[in-house]
């Protein structure tokens, strides 16, 4: 039995791809992927790839063997970022994805089951995921059929001296492997321009409407747009709060709507007297309850029970009010959400 649920995720296809290819120009000859982790930062891997790809993305980015697995149908272009472990084996010889190798035993696991077509991972100075800039000059990848050499910026978010580091260290293993591409930039990456471009670039959460840099402010559109149905609408009078806690007091009678959304479904307790709604006409009104949040419609006798209220979510404005990363606000949205693109 299909129940409909009194929340959905509003998705922007037009923005969406608008956003890739604004990122595909900006990486200028490098060819422009797109990391669909995570679920497609929150929004739906398949709907998002299947979309990408109709505009041209060609190169794909998830976490793990069981995210590779759901794109499969799709028939794309999938590396694994998180490598191969041993459990991993049996999948990684249905070719449905290629491996991102990313430490010494990884690499000697893939060598050992036969190799094939594989990435690498190396660590230019994040201290995470990869193999050694030395390890590499010193043979360890030598016989390897490596697609791409990739590493992974740590302040690209930053006008960081540690950018021009790790990229130096990284163009320093340029033809060292036999690589068929090198690959360094994320979405902030991208914004540092082209000599850390390469071959490939890795955009995430800039393909989702997130601002990684101040650059890309206005040429980025938000894809995501949270709506809840309102539960009920009640009067407040004079003197009297809501939520829990108290945290807030009607300073004249107010028209309060209940929506159908709280910090359960990703809609962050930091949002609490902060946060608005109908592109900022509508107040939040004291404490984000797990499943509930008040808001002031006051102004709007147009809404009622059972009608739609778009809540603001704008990732720039939303991580400065709530304190949360961008990341954290696209990922956290929850399954109870309906994904509806349009």
């Amino acid at each position: 039995m299909t129940v409909a649920s009194p929340l959905r995720l509003r998705l922007d296809s037009a923005a969406l791809t608008g956003n890739w290819r604004a990122l595909d120009r900006l990486a200028g000859r490098a060819a422009c992927g797109a990391a669909v982790k995570a679920d497609g930062y929150g929004l739906g891997a398949i709907e998002v790839a299947r979309r990408l790809a109709v505009a041209g993305c060609r190169d794909f980015f998830v976490a793990s063997w069981a995210e590779a697995a759901a794109l499969a149908p799709l028939g794309l272009t999938v590396s694994v970022l998180h490598g191969v472990r041993a459990e991993d084996m049996a999948a990684a010889a249905t070719g449905i994805a290629r491996p991102v190798l990313d430490t010494e035993a990884q690499v000697a696991r893939w060598r050992a089951a036969g190799g094939g077509a594989c990435d690498v991972m190396v660590d230019t100075g994040m201290n995470r995921l990869g193999v050694s800039p030395a390890a590499v000059a010193g043979g360890l990848l030598h016989g390897l059929e490596i697609e791409t050499l990739m590493s992974h910026l740590a302040c690209a978010d930053e006008d960081s001296a540690m950018n021009e580091r790790q990229r130096a260290a990284f163009a320093a293993l340029a033809g060292v492997t036999g690589a068929q591409r090198m690959s360094l930039a994320n979405s902030a990456g991208i914004g540092l321009g082209e000599a850390y471009a390469f071959d490939l670039v890795r955009p995430g959460l800039a393909l989702y409407g997130g601002v990684p840099r101040a650059a890309f402010a206005g040429v980025l559109h938000q894809v995501v747009t949270p709506e809840a149905q309102i539960l009920q609408r009640r009067s407040v009078a004079a003197g009297e709060t809501v939520g829990y806690n108290a945290t807030w007091t009607a300073a004249a009678p107010t028209e309060v709507a209940i929506l159908n959304i709280g910090y359960a479904d990703g809609y962050r307790r930091a949002f609490s007297d902060g946060g608005t709604a109908e592109e900022g006409t509508l107040a939040v009104l004291g404490r984000v309850s797990m499943d509930l949040l008040a808001v002031d419609v006051t102004a709007r006798p147009d809404l009622g029970e059972g009608q739609w209220v778009a809540l603001d979510y704008a990732l720039p404005s939303a991580s400065a009010l709530s304190g949360m990363s961008q990341y954290e606000l696209l990922t956290g949205l929850g399954a109870r959400f309906a994904r509806v693109w349009r």
